[in-house]
């Protein structure tokens, strides 16, 4: 019995998924050296760690979206000139 090439992908995938989500590190160490940094800034009146913090906690949201849009798009431009070449 020959199993499609998509499930194969999609099982590789799967076990990629599940291992990478067994791998289970503390990231919140950096927490309350974040909080007192902002803090501190907060009583000195210039908070200018507190916005150069939010900006960067706005950039490491923003990559992943960027980078899935970039690709989605490359891709999608891809299948409409493979279409059109086709279609000639």
């Amino acid at each position: 019995m020959k199993i499609p090439i998509k499930k194969n992908i999609f099982k590789i995938f799967l076990v990629i998924l599940l291992s990478l989500n067994s791998i289970k590190q503390t990231v919140n160490a950096q927490c309350p050296m974040c909080k007192a940094a902002v803090e501190s800034s907060m009583k000195d009146k210039s908070n200018s760690k507190g916005k150069g913090l939010n900006r960067g906690i706005l950039y490491l949201l923003a990559m992943p979206y960027l980078l899935a849009g970039v690709t989605g798009a490359g891709f999608y431009y891809r299948y409409k000139k493979r279409k059109r070449i086709i279609e000639e």
